[in-house]
């Protein structure tokens, strides 16, 4: 089974891209669904109001809160991270070893910050999605966050500019869907000819 990861930066159009292979046939982990998931009553409530007090409720954590958090100490991210991202990463262990039992030639894991998480030693292939700086900063702002807040998502995210030339494939998403789409397939012509390796090191792990 060959391990494909779809990554880019906030408002490149990781949705829609992950919601074109999903038409194609392709199965698709969503990491940030899985982190909604946690945060909505799954294992990392806990922890995280133990680390963070305050920052949850009955229904879950408050992302308000814990974004409030951690602006006024960004430094606190890894505590975050190191949190969440064991249960992501057990997460999505258990969609591959169940994607392999069914024989799927293909699996895809579509994780924000996989280069930054180091998700990427775990794939075969990277999908960067990239667009204009102009272009992404116009979209998130589009979504009613703040520039301040933009700006500090994109000061832990890795630059753009870093993630397309560590890809193996790079999806312009600033033209039309319709262009984008097309590249995407191509991509999935070539995916299509390789073997998967990663796959092994998950079952092993």
């Amino acid at each position: 089974m060959l391990i494909v990861g779809l990554t880019g930066s906030i408002g490149m159009g990781k949705s829609t891209a992950a919601a074109h292979l999903r038409a194609r046939g392709l199965p698709v982990f969503d990491a940030d669904a899985e982190v909604h998931g946690l945060y909505a009553g799954g294992k990392a409530v806990e922890q995280i109001e133990r680390a963070f007090p305050g920052t949850t409720t009955q229904q879950g954590v408050d992302r308000q809160r814990l974004s409030a958090a951690l602006l006024a100490h960004p430094q606190r991210i890894r505590e975050l991270e190191a949190i969440v991202h064991p249960l992501v990463r057990e997460a999505e262990r258990s969609f591959l070893i169940a994607e392999a039992r069914r024989g799927t030639p293909i699996a895809v894991l579509e994780i924000p910050l996989l280069f930054e998480s180091g998700a990427d030693r775990m794939v075969d292939a990277v999908v960067v999605l990239s667009a204009p700086a102009d272009v992404q900063r116009e979209r998130v702002l589009k979504r009613g966050v703040s520039p301040e807040k933009l700006d500090a998502l994109l000061a832990r995210q890795m630059p753009d500019a870093e993630k397309r030339q560590r890809a193996d494939f790079v999806v312009d998403t600033g033209v039309s869907v319709e262009e984008s789409r097309a590249t995407l397939d191509t991509i999935l012509e070539a995916l299509r000819a390789r073997h998967g390796a990663a796959f092994k090191r998950f079952w092993s792990a």
